[in-house]
C-alpha cells in the first residue's frame, strides 16, 4: 500500500472511532509529516483523497475539518457487504427476516429478464455494522441460484461468499444510487419514521455468461454509510453525453 493510502486509511479509522469528531480540525500537514516520517506530497495526496470522498473540508490556508463520520462504501469492485465491512475493520452482522420461493412479479421479471410468474427466491435481511442496524437488504435471485440458499444459514454470514463457494460466477454489476423515503417495512426494522430519507442502492448482477442472476434493493441509514465511486480514464473508457429532450 502506498504511503498516501496508509495516511488516508489511518485518518478514516480515527474519524470512525470518534478520535476526530465532526467539526474537529485534522492534524496539520507538518504534524502528519512528522507522524509518518513523510514529505508533504503523500500527506497532501491523502488529504485530497478524503476531500474527494466528502469526509473532510477546508484548504487554501484553512485547516481541514471533519465533515462526516459516515463510512464510505466503494462500489467499483464486486464486494459483499460482509467483505466490505471486514476490509475497513468493522464487524458485519445480519438477521434473516424472510427467505421464500415466490413467483416473479412484473418488476422482478423485468429486472431479471425472465417471464412473469417464473419462480424466484427472495431474501429480506437486516444488516448490522458493529452491532447497530445499518441497512435493510432486499434480494431477489433467479431460482437456480437462489435455491442454494435453502441449504445455507443466512444469519451465519455472507450470501455472496457462500454462492461463490457453490460455484456461482458473478462477473459484473450495475448500480443505481438514489434517495427514497422509508416505507413501513423500512421503518419497522431500521427504527426510522415512515418517509424518513434513506440511501438506496439498486444492483443487478450478471454471471460470466451474461445472465442477470440477482437483483438487490438495499436501503441504508444515510448517517452510517455513504458511497464513493472511483473512475479511471484509459483506452477502455469513453465519455458519453446525453441530451435531454
Amino acid at each position: 500500500m502506498a504511503l498516501h493510502e496508509m495516511i488516508a486509511d489511518d485518518l478514516r479509522q480515527r474519524i470512525r472511532l470518534g478520535e476526530l469528531g465532526v467539526g474537529a480540525a485534522l492534524p496539520s500537514e507538518s504534524q502528519l509529516c512528522e507522524r509518518w516520517d513523510s514529505s508533504r506530497g503523500p500527506v497532501r495526496q491523502a488529504l485530497a483523497t478524503l476531500r474527494a470522498e466528502g469526509i473532510i473540508a477546508g484548504g487554501r490556508g484553512k485547516p481541514p475539518v471533519v465533515c462526516t463520520a459516515s463510512v464510505g462504501q466503494p462500489f467499483d469492485t464486486l464486494l459483499s457487504y460482509s467483505a466490505w465491512a471486514h476490509s475497513i475493520g468493522r464487524t458485519p452482522g445480519q438477521r434473516t427476516l424472510e427467505l421464500a420461493l415466490r413467483r416473479a412479479d412484473q418488476q422482478a421479471s423485468a429486472v431479471l429478464q425472465i417471464d412473469e410468474g417464473q419462480p424466484v427466491v427472495e431474501v429480506l435481511r437486516l444488516r448490522y455494522l458493529d452491532g447497530e442496524p445499518a441497512m435493510l437488504e432486499r434480494a431477489t435471485f433467479v431460482e437456480h441460484v437462489g435455491r442454494r440458499l435453502f441449504n445455507f444459514d443466512c444469519d451465519s454470514g455472507s450470501i455472496w461468499a457462500y454462492l461463490l463457494a457453490q460455484g456461482v460466477q458473478f462477473a459484473s454489476a450495475a448500480h443505481v444510487i438514489d434517495a427514497v423515503g422509508a416505507d413501513a417495512l423500512d421503518s419497522a426494522h431500521l427504527g426510522v419514521p415512515e418517509g424518513a430519507p434513506l440511501l438506496r442502492q439498486r444492483r443487478s448482477t450478471r454471471s460470466t455468461g451474461g445472465e442477470v442472476i440477482e437483483y438487490h434493493d438495499d436501503r441504508y441509514l444515510p448517517g452510517i454509510v455513504s458511497f464513493t465511486l472511483q473512475n479511471t480514464l484509459d483506452s477502455r473508457c469513453a465519455l458519453t453525453r446525453n441530451a435531454k429532450p
